[in-house]
């Protein structure tokens, strides 16, 4: 999961490799752990045979979801990040291939297909989310799972805390910016939204393409 760059060294925003899942910061735990139930209940729902997570930064939840049995794969633009996933992956005895260096907008369906989906804290960085929409059409067998920063919340939570103040707290990095309803509409264009969590400060949907 590519969770954003911001809960960082105090709390509210992390980057790629910020070690958010053994953080000492209660703040950041208890944000995790909501966007971890949330996340964790989506994935039960689908009960997929196959996972592909598209941006899955470090591999956490890809190796969690192998731990479980799951044939499940990630993928990343940043072969830094890859290469961090690769030796998570060989820490825990598994296959490093698991992981691969790849943009979403050449992911292919013959290569990269799954039952599920995942694409967590990506779309908030691209220039084109509705091209890589496009392609996780073509790439999501029977789900697709997404979440983005809520806004204006996120930003106003960096920006209280004094962060990003001249960028009046949006988090480096962030192009585009959704409320819920906005980023409800927008993939309801792609795909058929059928269950929507909010865990604080992100919006997360359960997905299923189009008939």
């Amino acid at each position: 999961m590519r969770v954003s760059q911001g809960l960082e060294e105090e709390g509210i925003v992390v980057g790629n490799t910020y070690d958010k899942y053994n953080s000492k910061n209660p703040v950041v735990r208890k944000m995790m752990q909501g966007f971890d139930n949330a996340l964790n209940d989506l994935v039960s729902k689908a009960a997929p045979d196959t996972i592909h997570e598209v941006g899955c930064g470090e591999g956490f939840w890809v190796m969690q979801w192998a731990g479980q049995g799951i044939n499940a794969r990630g993928s990343d633009f940043s072969t830094q990040v890859i290469d961090i996933a690769r030796s998570n992956a060989n820490d825990k005895e598994l296959p490093a291939d698991l992981f691969q260096a790849r943009s979403v907008y050449d992911l292919t369906p013959e290569n990269d297909s799954a039952d599920l989906i995942v694409c967590c804290e990506v779309l908030e960085h691209l220039e084109q989310p509705e091209q890589a929409l496009e392609t996780l059409q073509s790439l999501a067998g029977k789900y697709l799972i997404l979440s983005v920063p809520r806004e204006p919340i996120w930003c106003a939570l960096n920006f209280t805390r004094g962060k990003y103040i001249s960028q009046l707290g949006n988090t480096p990095g962030h192009i585009q910016h959704w409320s819920k309803k906005e980023f409800i509409k927008l993939v309801s264009g792609y795909f058929k939204v059928i269950e929507v969590k909010s865990p604080f400060p992100w919006t997360m949907l359960l997905c299923q393409p189009l008939a």
